[in-house]
């Protein structure tokens, strides 16, 4: 007999008994409140045309970088998921035998997050009541491509049954975001909005760097020959995207390093980076040099800053040169931010129209570096336990490290930062436990007034989110 998937009600919860009582009584407040979403990197063309999901393997695996590290890991090949190879190589066509092949290993994701989060869509969004495994995989299979030829299960419908009010993209600044002026001539309501991600085109080591500057050039009208006409393209971009219903910009940069360059510095910096002619040293100057830019930027236009450092990218050479980027080989590195961000801070930290939210991969910063900082410039602002550490785990070191220091309201709630669309409500459901949980052992504990903990669970949820993205 099949074992049955049985989600427990006080799943994540706190384990004594009194503060598991407060959690409840917190959760039941927030379990239902909507979805702001203010980073990830879903497909807007899902919202754009609302065609239903092809199958289980395209909608639920092959985009998931999660499931296919692990499952890299344990030596199943990428082509085997899916997965086409750059050159055009072979890789599996057939989705049921991908998602067989998926079950077959879907014990190596016990104790994980991507577990946690597919069990919830597995009962809550297809309403499977028997456990993933090699015996009910062609059930899961046929259950869940049955309910997806459904009306109710088209991209439109989930947004709307996942209660999102609002879902952020995000494009690269050479993107023409045609998807996102099509969801807004279409009438549809439901709001999904791009992100301005300018990595390809401030990072001189990103693929192609020199080609997307003439290209940045190409579709602004500007002299991206010269530094000047560089910046005025960056400006044009971002009044797009902007227009376009961005409220915020992300940088994925390899470090948090900052730079403050004078005009003719930068510009001589600009012109051997533009030409392929700078070294590393270089390089790593002008992303720090661009990342002050881009404040100063975000000080006019008022789109909020995000900084994702620390992410060796790509680690695995070969995976890369085969599939590309994204393929779930990006490990994280120490990452230093008192210093790195020091001649930033210096010239905008001070200044309130700036909103600069910090992430990390390196949790040993939290309480030594990332909470002091946040917890006393006014522009900063910490952002959610990120990526490798969006576990509930890696939530409650979050707090447990950054509250003394930084209080809740240097913080900005939560986001899921995802490709996978139907893990979004899991994954807040996730958040929205692990804080209610934290919370009631302050209130237990006589740290927090019961209705002062009401309050804050709404924050956490909703209220902070929908502030610090300007939503």
């Amino acid at each position: 007999m099949p074992t049955p998937l049985v989600l427990h009600p006080d799943r994540l919860l706190p384990i004594e008994p009194a503060a598991r009582d407060v959690a409840r009584r917190l959760y039941a407040q927030v379990r239902a409140l909507p979805i702001i979403s203010p980073h990830g990197h879903t497909d807007p063309a899902w919202f754009a045309t609302n065609d239903a999901f092809t199958d289980p393997a395209a909608l639920l695996i092959t985009p998931d970088h999660y499931l296919l590290r692990m499952l890299y890991s344990q030596g199943v090949s990428l082509e085997q998921l899916g997965v086409a190879p750059l050159d055009g190589g072979d890789c599996e066509r057939d989705p049921r035998k991908i998602w067989q092949r998926f079950a077959a290993h879907w014990h190596l994701f016990r104790g994980t997050p991507s577990r946690t989060w597919l069990d919830w869509v597995f009962s809550e969004l297809f309403d499977l009541r028997v456990r993933l495994e090699p015996a009910t995989a062609d059930h899961y299979y046929d259950h869940i491509a049955a309910r997806l030829a459904e009306a109710e299960f088209r991209p439109r419908a989930l947004f709307q049954r996942f209660g999102i009010e609002a879902l952020a993209t995000t494009e690269s600044p050479l993107d023409p975001l045609p998807h996102h002026r099509a969801i807004r001539a279409s009438g549809w309501r439901g709001r999904v909005i791009t992100a301005f991600r300018p990595d390809p085109v401030v990072d001189p080591e990103y693929d192609g760097f020199g080609a997307k500057l003439i290209e940045l050039g190409n579709i602004t009208g500007e002299d991206t020959s010269r530094y000047a006409g560089y910046l005025a393209a960056l400006r044009a971009r971002r009044r797009f995207f902007a227009d376009n219903g961005a409220t915020s910009t992300d940088h994925g940069h390899p470090s948090a390093a900052t730079a403050d360059l004078d005009d003719d510095t930068a510009a001589a910096l600009y012109s051997r980076v533009r030409d392929g002619a700078a070294s590393a040293v270089d390089c790593e100057l002008f992303r720090a040099h661009m990342l002050t830019v881009m404040a100063g930027m975000s000080v006019e236009d008022g789109l909020v800053m995000q900084l994702h450092p620390g992410s060796w990218r790509n680690h695995n050479v070969s995976l890369h040169a085969r599939f590309g980027r994204d393929k779930g080989a990006d490990i994280p590195v120490r990452t230093e931010y008192v210093r790195a961000l020091k001649p930033l801070l210096d010239r905008y930290g001070n200044d309130r129209r700036l909103t600069l939210i910090l992430f990390t991969l390196d949790e040993s910063t939290y309480a030594r570096e990332l909470a002091p900082l946040a917890g006393h410039y006014p522009a900063l602002k910490l952002g959610p336990a990120w990526w490798f550490h969006d576990s509930p785990e890696g939530m409650r070191r979050l707090r447990r490290q950054t509250t003394e220091t930084a209080g809740f309201y240097n913080t900005v709630g939560f986001n899921d930062d995802t490709r996978a669309f139907c893990s979004i409500p899991a994954r807040h459901d996730v958040a929205r436990r692990i804080d209610c949980g934290y919370l009631a052992e302050l209130v237990v504990a006589h740290q927090l007034d019961e209705d002062e903990a009401a309050e804050l669970a709404i924050d956490l949820s909703y209220t902070l989110v929908k502030r610090a993205y300007r939503l």
